[in-house]
């Protein structure tokens, strides 16, 4: 009995010691459960420009995808062929919208989705067709022709397929939809009397604002990519993204810098641009930005040189651009939670 009572008061006081040395004292227990944060390693794909200007290629070598043309048609046929080898499921939006004189056209807005089943999702956006007249062309010989639409259409496109590739071989954190809005540039051309209408522009992604893919989309943004691949491209902060998403223009300009391609994106304000980010914002009422060029020494337009003429074709286009961009795009993406 005595050794048994002993035990236990041996047990007690090596239990009283072993907590007043674990513990420090009474107001150490925080501190000594504290953990130091670590932080969060993201491994961000490397965006590969040769693959895209191929897929930039590929487009301009249809011809230029007016729409109602059968260059239109073929062209449509292979961004949904591509968007399901790589993984998407792909919806497809084909209605009959009006233009600013009555033409009906064909619409084909094209939707590659990734982790549907996914609430939190980002939105990636480029427009697919082409100017149906060269109306900016220094010779006046050239408006009535339809642009290659090389940077203007396929470049941002080119872009999304090689992210699109990337997305299949490695899924980010959310889910992503990539919309190829059709229509964008079938606005009142230049050459006509007719008032500027800023409604003449971006059919596809109006139509697609007002009846989405999915019932009740939503999306936490959205990135436009427009005119992505010229040569010598400076991307300023276009002035309706700065109005309706300056977090998201913040965060695209800070990966940007971040990983070394500050010289495309300057942090500093630009134009404001009729662009399909309008009705993204304006009617979904999604936080969209535009990545598009403004070239403030060209001759021709703030787009460049080559926008709306019968030079918007393969030999303008820069891999070098294409890769700021695409990475850039990149590191947003698979850096959101």
């Amino acid at each position: 009995m005595t050794m048994k009572i002993h035990a236990i008061t041996y047990s007690m006081w090596a239990a009283l010691l072993l907590l007043l040395v674990c513990c420090g004292g009474m107001g150490s227990r925080s501190a000594a459960k504290a953990e130091p944060e670590v932080a969060r390693v993201v491994d961000v794909p490397e965006f590969n420009a040769d693959s895209a200007y191929a897929y930039v290629a590929r487009q301009v070598a249809f011809g230029p995808r007016v729409p109602n043309s059968e260059a239109h048609r073929a062209c449509g046929d292979y961004l949904v062929q591509q968007l399901k080898d790589f993984g998407a499921l792909v919806d497809e939006q084909c209605d009959v919208v009006d233009a600013f004189d009555g033409t009906p056209l064909q619409m084909r807005n094209i939707i590659g989705s990734y982790q549907p089943e996914n609430r939190k999702r980002l939105l990636l956006c480029a427009h697919w067709d082409c100017r149906p007249w060269a109306d900016n062309d220094p010779d006046e010989k050239n408006y009535h022709t339809p642009v290659d639409g090389a940077n203007d259409g396929a470049s941002g496109v080119g872009v999304l397929l090689e992210v699109a590739r990337q997305i299949q071989q490695q899924q980010p954190e959310l889910g992503v939809d990539i919309i190829f809005f059709d229509v964008e540039d079938y606005g009142v051309p230049q050459f006509m009397d007719d008032v500027y209408d800023g409604n003449s522009w971006c059919l596809g992604s109006q139509y697609w604002a007002r009846t989405p893919h999915v019932s009740d989309y939503n999306a936490r943004f959205g990135i436009l990519l427009d005119m992505v691949g010229g040569r010598d491209a400076t991307f300023y902060k276009e002035g309706f993204s700065e109005e309706y998403a300056p977090a998201v223009l913040d965060k695209v300009w800070n990966k940007a810098h971040a990983a070394g391609y500050g010289k495309y994106f300057p942090k500093r304000s630009g134009d404001y641009v009729t662009d399909d980010h309008l009705p993204v914002n304006r009617i979904a009422r999604i936080p969209c930005i535009d990545i598009i060029p403004m070239m403030r020494d060209s001759e021709r337009s703030s787009f460049g040189d080559t926008w709306h003429t019968v030079n918007d074709n393969m030999e303008h286009i820069d891999r070098n651009t294409l890769k700021a961009v695409g990475q850039t795009v990149l590191e947003v993406i698979y850096n959101e939670e």
